[in-house]
């Protein structure tokens, strides 16, 4: 019997900026180490289904792109498929080239074939050259005559190790719009569907999706596919873990794919990840990589890790990301051909096998943030891997434009981070976890950041609590947090521009990028920076004018915890533009929550060993699917 692997897609939306996503009818040259584009043909108009398209006369396109070339590596070293064949099929006379890479990105000619008519070009591939990377994807070179090119796939003989559907798990709070374009896409995707068991949409908000005027339509084609289940704003923990709950109980569902609320899908890309999942040689977390939802050819997230002596998440090459692939396709990008191994993936798109769920429980209380990452690092101590799959991959609504660490989200942020260095650290006390959270600390003390302190400090004195806390507050803590603000005016963003300013000399101040003697202080000059910073806001009294009038104002890029501290006040530009933030010294406010971190952090430090056995001791009951049962019911009470 022969599977299908991968097909050769296009894009669902007439985009011409998802267009090198898919295909890439340029040639490229390198100058100066640099791709750079010879010319460009790039045409909607010769796209002419979701598989089919004109390659113009002459002309020569490449399918060795982010969602048509065939990771080989990935399939190499996590499954045990070793024979491959790809089917291309045209109608009219080209030439198709097949290309491989290596690790390295050099790229590698395997075979040339010349085609006319309507042609059926196989091409038996074997997986034994890929252990550190590679790629492999072909080219179709148009002769005299147009060509159209008929669709292609990706295939193998070999039977997969599971052959079990998934359910998706859709976690929303008021966001009923992007929902239904997820439904409908769905709906749209029959070759999805095969691989569907149930669709379980679990609605937290008040905006409900099945009262939207598209949802009966789209009800109505999923049919009993679609179940939609209503509970109270448990968040994205909550909501995943209700739907990996609902999944133990069908008996066809191997897996659980997860989805986040406010995105678009790649509909090809769900069927990968299900028949990944089958063949991976033991059960194995396949998540998605994640495009930006608003500039739509930039990749923001793939094989993402999570340091052991910092214990902090980061992406590999974090350096070089977003990846616009409108400047540097796959081709072209060298890194991008390695095997990139991951130690946890986001939940905006991942699936887990059942039977992962079954051994090591469901996510954390955790409401939101580190839920996705701790469940892989638990996963991954019980011998199962995180692949972060490319090819695999979503939009999403990324994090630029946001600033969560100085909103309600900051609880979570620290509290949820150190729980986790608590169930999962080896390094002794944490390693430096401890250190880094008194750092951030300073730095929004030093820049007048009141509110997220206030915020990490209750973190800190729920975790010291004890793990019972976690369950007790999952429905709470995030009303508690936001209701917070309201003590704090620095959260107000005022959305006009009769906020007043201070001016020197009948002019504004407003600082820009350039550089001064501040600008990132490192080594003996950072540690002289902080001591007399912190002594000029223990001791230093601001100005009456400059509480009254902000005295200067900042670009968010500007606003570093390097230039906002030597003012008594600034206005600074929120995150997503809309507005405005005034920060203002407050002294009293300083010295009580300088001595509260230098306490909670002394306290968490001294009890970091007895922390560690409580919550551990307390990791199968915080997790276990019996527990989580007791909240949702509760909820509906």
């Amino acid at each position: 019997m022969t599977h299908v692997l991968q097909n050769a897609v296009f894009p669902l939306d007439r985009d011409p900026d998802l267009l090198p996503l898919y295909v890439d009818p340029e040639t490229w040259s390198v100058i100066d180490e640099e791709p750079v584009r010879v010319s460009s043909r790039a045409q909607l108009g010769n796209i002419l289904s979701r598989s089919t398209a004109r390659i113009v006369a002459g002309r020569r396109v490449s399918f060795g792109t982010y969602f048509n070339a065939f990771p080989a590596s990935y399939w190499q070293h996590w499954t045990s498929v070793r024979n491959v064949t790809l089917t291309v099929r045209t109608t009219g006379p080209a030439t198709v080239l097949v290309y491989r890479s290596n690790g390295s990105g050099v790229r590698q000619r395997i075979e040339t074939r010349e085609v006319d008519g309507a042609s059926e070009s196989t091409f038996d591939l074997v997986l034994d050259q890929y252990s550190d990377g590679g790629f492999i994807w072909f080219d179709i070179v148009a002769d005299e005559k147009n060509v159209i090119f008929e669709g292609a796939e990706w295939t193998t003989e070999q039977e997969p190790v599971r052959e079990g559907k998934a359910s998706i798990g859709i976690t929303t709070f008021n966001k009923p719009d992007y929902c239904i374009w997820t439904l409908q896409n769905l709906a749209d995707s029959p070759e999805v569907l095969d691989v569907v068991d149930r669709i379980f949409l679990i609605d937290q908000g008040d905006r409900r999706v099945d009262g939207q005027p598209e949802y009966s339509d789209v009800a109505e084609r999923l049919g009993d596919t679609l179940q939609v289940i209503t509970q109270p704003n448990l968040g994205g923990s909550g909501g995943f873990a209700r739907a990996m709950s609902e999944t133990l109980a069908r008996p066809e569902s191997d897996f659980v794919q997860l989805l986040d609320d406010d995105v678009r899908i790649e509909p090809e890309s769900i069927r990968r990840s299900v028949v990944f999942g089958r063949y991976a040689s033991v059960p194995t977390i396949v998540g998605a990589h994640m495009f930006d939802l608003l500039d739509r050819p930039k990749l923001h997230a793939w094989a993402e890790v999570v340091d052991d002596v910092p214990f902090m998440w980061r992406a590999l090459y974090q350096e070089k990301l977003p990846h616009d692939f409108s400047v540097a396709n796959l081709r072209q990008t060298p890194m991008l051909h390695q095997r990139l191994d991951a130690d946890y993936n986001g939940w905006w798109m991942c699936l887990i096998p059942v039977s992962i769920i079954r051994e090591i429980g469901l996510p954390l209380p955790a409401f939101i943030k580190w839920d996705d990452a701790e469940f892989c690092l638990r996963a991954r101590s019980a011998g199962y891997p995180t692949v972060s799959m490319p090819g695999v991959a979503l939009w999403h609504v990324s994090w630029v434009g946001k600033d969560d660490s100085i909103d309600w989200q900051a609880y979570f942020h620290a509290r949820n981070r150190i729980v986790a260095g608590l169930l999962h650290s080896d390094v002794p006390g944490g390693g430096t976890l401890i250190r880094h959270s008194r750092r951030v600390d300073l730095k929004h003390l030093m820049m007048m950041q009141y509110y997220p302190v206030a915020l990490r400090h209750q973190a800190l004195r729920d975790v010291l609590s004890g793990p019972e806390h976690m369950r007790g507050n999952l429905a709470t803590a995030m009303p508690r947090a936001r209701a917070t603000a309201k003590d704090f005016p620095e959260t107000v963003v005022h959305r006009d521009s009769g906020v007043p300013m201070r001016s020197r000399r009948g002019r504004i101040v407003f600082r820009t990028a350039r550089r001064n003697e501040f600008d990132s202080p490192t080594g003996l000059r950072l540690r002289l920076f902080t001591a007399t910073t912190l002594f000029s806001h223990w001791f230093h009294k601001p100005k009456p004018e400059n509480l009254r009038q902000p005295e200067v104002e900042f670009g968010k890029g500007d606003a570093h915890w390097w230039r906002l501290p030597i003012y008594d006040s600034a206005l600074v530009n929120s995150a997503d533009g809309s507005g405005k933030n005034v920060y203002t010294r407050d002294r009293r406010r300083f010295r009580s929550m300088l001595l509260d971190s230098i306490r909670l952090h002394r306290r968490l430090q001294r009890d970091w060993p007895s922390l560690a056995a409580r919550y551990r001791s307390a990791g199968d009951e915080l997790t276990s699917e019996a527990a989580w049962r007791s909240t949702f019911e509760a909820g509906t009470r």
